[in-house]
């Protein structure tokens, strides 16, 4: 088919949201402002500060960073600086040795890594300010995991770029669902098998996550259910436990990339590993799961695009949304049972908090899969939420706005409330 004008924008959308990601993409961004900081000092750091927003702390706090062992923003700050690779971007981690994890362990015990609140109305905030040999650099990361909008030495300016805008009217937004759905059906697979990176990647650390004992165990408990028979393995148990795992893996800092989508790793492989596993299961061709593929990620990232990069929302149900969608395509659904999919997943789940990145993510990944699951297949069936319910709406548009607007103006003191109950943890221990 020829490509339509507004495909290429969809595909641009794509390749510019689903990216490989190295661990958690909260630790990743402090480690790449570091790591940029660095750079700009050119020579090793002596001390290291790093100032963030609240919900970068909320999301940091609590998740492994690949290739230490350990959770938390210092750490992930220091290896950033003392062995992050700027240029590798949400990869900048992948290098790491262990000589350079016991370096910043010793940085961290010396006293010279600190992780503070930045004073700003971001979300999305990074800041990294080195000092060595009376000599200091810096970093300032905002609004995406991966928008440096400044880097400076001694007060001068090396790099300066403006805030990405995340406009959400609709003038300026080019997505719909039945511009979605259009583009995943018609569009030529060769314009589209990239996606295809995506299934190999997330597929494979789904495999790790069975194989070893990582965070809950959640996706290789399910496993051992089936053993047992207190689970049946059907297609919906591989899809559930599958990406659980890769889950488990990820949140326990694997040194494994995944396929993220909208700047998290778990929105990538709750977006991709149900879609390729009912895919699999039903025998499917590459180019079927990759048309689905497509679908899944293209409708995470829309209704991603109203609710913003962090929020008191857990991304883990936009992605699961998308993947319903895509297992629909798969079942031989159009677009109305697309749109009923998407309106029985916000009429169930839409409130799940996020409570910060860690390893119990992986449960909300599985609880995420299986309402997806539920959703499609009753989809399927014609049933679907009615828009006279709740936040659900019958104009499909309206009803992803309904949601993007709880997550964002309806749960602002929600997120303040986790945040604060996150943070004074320890004056209760």
């Amino acid at each position: 088919m020829t490509m339509k004008k507004e495909w290429n924008e969809f595909i641009a959308i794509l390749n510019r949201e689903v990216v490989p990601a190295l661990g958690c993409t909260e630790p990743v961004t402090v480690a790449l402002a570091a790591a940029h900081a660095v750079e700009a000092l050119g020579t090793k750091p002596q001390s290291l500060l790093v100032q963030v927003s609240g919900n970068l702390l909320k999301n940091g706090m609590g998740v492994g960073v690949p290739g230490t062992g350990m959770t938390g923003l210092d750490i992930a700050a220091a290896v950033g600086a003392l062995g992050g690779k700027a240029e590798l971007q949400l990869e900048v981690l992948r290098d790491l040795t262990p000589e350079i994890v016991e370096e910043a362990k010793q940085l961290m015990a010396d006293g010279n890594v600190k992780v503070e609140l930045a004073e700003t109305d971001e979300l999305l905030f990074s800041k990294a300010i080195v000092t060595a040999e009376g000599h200091t650099a810096s970093c300032t990361i905002a609004r995406t995991h991966t928008g440096v909008i400044e880097v400076t030495k001694d007060a001068e300016v090396l790099e300066s770029n403006p805030l990405v805008e995340e406009d959400a009217s609709d003038e300026s937004w080019p997505l719909s669902m039945a511009a979605i759905y259009e583009f995943a059906k018609d569009v030529d697979f060769e314009d589209i098998s990239f996606i295809l990176e995506a299934a190999r990647l997330n597929e494979a650390i789904a495999a790790e996550g069975l194989e070893h004992d990582f965070g809950l165990k959640v996706g290789r408990s399910m496993d051992e259910d089936i053993a047992l028979g207190l689970r049946s393995d059907d297609i919906t148990s591989f899809a559930t436990r599958f990406a659980a795992a890769a889950s488990d893996a990820r949140m326990d800092g694997i040194m494994q990339p995944v396929m993220s989508n909208s700047g998290s790793g778990n929105q990538g492989i709750t977006a991709t590993i149900p879609v390729t596993a009912f895919a699999r299961r039903l025998g499917k061709s590459e180019e079927e799961m990759a048309r689905a593929l497509i679908l899944s990620h293209l409708t995470a990232i829309h209704l991603k695009h109203h609710l913003g990069r962090l929020s008191a929302l857990c991304g883990a149900i936009l992605a699961a949304t998308g993947s319903g969608c895509g297992i629909v395509m798969l079942l031989g659904g159009g677009l109305e049972e697309v749109e009923r999919t998407i309106k029985n997943m916000i009429g169930t789940i839409a409130g799940m908090i996020c409570d910060g990145a860690k390893t119990s993510c992986a449960l909300k990944v599985a609880s995420s899969v299986e309402a997806a699951i539920n959703s499609a297949l009753l989809a399927m069936k014609g049933t679907s939420v009615p828009g006279t319910d709740g936040i659900v709406d019958d104009n499909i548009e309206v009803c992803i706005k309904n949601l993007g607007r709880l997550g964002t103006a309806g749960m602002i003191e929600t997120d303040k409330v986790i945040l604060d109950i996150m943070v004074h943890k320890k004056d209760h221990s």
